[in-house]
């Protein structure tokens, strides 16, 4: 039997324990600034990863 290299169910259980463990002692203010932040650096990764994408693809030339 082939065993499984990556495992996409422990994966977010691993990052759902992460955000509770970070936020457990939060009061309901800070636990919305924290999650206003971190969704602010997912959008700035976002950017930053197109804008690689759309670095690294060659021209489009129109075709005659």
């Amino acid at each position: 039997m082939k065993s499984k290299e990556f495992d996409c169910v422990e994966m977010k259980r691993r990052g759902a324990d992460l955000v509770l463990a970070e936020t457990a002692s939060l009061t309901p203010e800070q636990e919305l600034e924290y999650w206003r932040n971190a969704t602010e650096v997912f959008m700035r990764e976002q950017r930053e990863a197109r804008a690689r994408r759309s670095a690294q693809q060659p021209s489009r030339q129109p075709i005659p």
